[in-house]
C-alpha cells in the first residue's frame, strides 16, 4: 500500500492513525476481540478529520487542491470510460504531455474528454511540465474541440494547472495567442462543453479550455486569476503573504458560486478527494451525466446564446455618477 502524503494542517490525526494501526496488528497476532475499540477510534478519527477539512483556510484549501495523490484527469477518465483512445499532436509541432485529450464513452454516450495532466512524482511532473501546457497544448485542444464539433461530441474539459508555461519559448511560439484563439473559438462550438475545476486551476492556463456552457468545481479546488505566491509577489513584494492573498482573491467554491462564476461546487470525502478517489469520481461522473442531460435538450442556437450570456454577465462596470462626471467635465 502506497504510503499516504500528510499536509501540514492533518498531522493531529497522525498519532490516531497509529493507534488504530497498532490495534489492528495486535487483532491479527492474537485473538482478542479489540473490535470495539477499532470502531471507537475510527469513529474519533473520521470526526477529527471531518472538523479539520469544514474549516479550511483558503491558503489551506489550495495545499489539497495541489496534493499530490489527488485524483488527475487520466484517473477520471479510466474511472469513467471502459472504451478511451487518446488523440495525439497539434499538427503544428509537437505534442504536449501537460494537457491530453481523447475520444472515451460514458455509458452509451460518446465524448471527447480533455484536461490538464500533472505527475505524481518529480519524474513524472518533468515529464508533464507540472500540469502547465505550452502553446502547442493549447493547439491540441482546440484541434480536438474541433474534431467534437464535427461530429457531434459533447466535450468534457478538466482543469488542473497552476498556470500556463510562461517559459521564453513558450512566449516565442505564441502563448497569448493560443490561449486567446481558444477563448474565442470555445464561443462557437455547437456541442456542449462542461469544464471541471479537479484541483487548481490558475489564469489563463485554465482558461484555456474553460470557455464551457458548465463550469463545474470540487469543494477544495481553487480558481484564480492568479496564484497567491505570484499575486503577493505583485503586490507587496513578498511571496510570503501568499495566505493574505489567498483570502483575498476569492479563489474558492462558496466565494466563486456568489460571484455567478461556477455553476455547481461539488462536496468532497472527509480528507479531500485524495482519500476517496473512487467515491470522488462517482460524484463528479453524477454530476456531468445530470448538466449533460439539461444541455443536450437544448437546440444549438439556444445553447450557444446561453453560453455568450452567462460569459457576458460576469463582472460589473461601474460607471462615474452625473455627479461625479459634472466635477470633470
Amino acid at each position: 500500500m502506497a504510503r499516504r502524503y500528510l499536509l501540514e494542517f492533518e498531522k493531529p490525526l497522525v498519532e490516531l492513525e497509529q493507534q488504530i494501526e497498532q490495534i489492528r496488528e495486535l487483532a491479527r497476532d492474537s485473538e482478542v476481540d479489540v473490535s470495539q475499540q477499532l470502531l471507537q477510534l475510527e469513529t474519533l478519527a473520521t470526526r477529527r478529520r471531518e472538523e479539520i477539512f469544514q474549516a479550511l483556510t483558503p491558503a489551506q484549501k489550495i495545499q489539497v487542491a495541489r496534493h499530490p495523490q489527488r485524483p488527475s484527469t487520466l484517473d477520471y477518465i479510466q474511472m469513467f470510460c471502459d472504451e478511451w483512445v487518446e488523440l495525439h499532436g497539434d499538427r503544428c509541432s509537437s505534442d504536449d504531455q501537460a494537457l491530453v485529450g481523447g475520444i472515451g464513452r460514458i455509458g452509451d454516450r460518446a465524448v471527447l474528454l480533455i484536461g490538464h495532466q500533472k505527475g505524481r512524482d518529480t519524474k513524472e511532473n518533468v515529464a508533464r511540465n507540472f500540469g502547465m501546457a505550452t502553446p502547442g497544448g493549447y493547439r491540441k485542444a482546440m484541434r480536438l474541440m474541433d474534431h467534437a464539433d464535427r461530429f457531434k461530441l459533447p466535450i468534457l474539459s478538466f482543469i488542473d494547472t497552476p498556470g500556463a508555461y510562461a517559459g521564453l519559448l513558450a512566449e516565442e511560439q505564441g502563448q497569448g495567442e493560443a490561449i486567446a484563439v481558444n477563448l474565442r473559438e470555445m464561443f462557437r462550438l455547437r456541442v456542449p462543453v462542461i469544464a471541471t475545476v479537479i484541483g487548481e486551476g490558475g489564469s489563463g492556463g485554465a482558461l484555456g479550455i474553460g470557455v464551457a456552457d458548465r463550469l463545474l468545481m470540487f469543494e477544495h479546488s481553487v480558481y484564480t486569476v492568479a496564484s497567491p505566491e505570484a499575486c503577493a509577489s505583485i503586490l507587496w513584494r513578498d511571496a510570503a503573504k501568499a495566505p493574505e492573498a489567498a483570502a483575498a482573491l476569492k479563489i474558492t467554491g462558496p466565494d466563486l458560486l456568489s460571484l455567478g462564476v461556477v455553476d455547481e461546487v461539488l462536496p468532497e470525502p472527509a480528507g479531500g478527494n485524495n482519500w476517496a478517489p473512487l467515491q470522488a469520481g462517482d460524484v463528479l461522473k453524477e454530476a456531468i451525466e445530470r448538466h449533460l442531460d439539461e444541455l443536450l435538450s437544448l437546440s444549438t442556437e439556444q445553447l450557444r446564446e446561453a453560453r455568450y450570456r452567462k460569459f457576458r454577465a460576469m463582472g460589473r462596470v461601474l460607471e462615474p455618477s452625473t455627479s461625479e462626471s459634472g466635477l470633470t467635465a
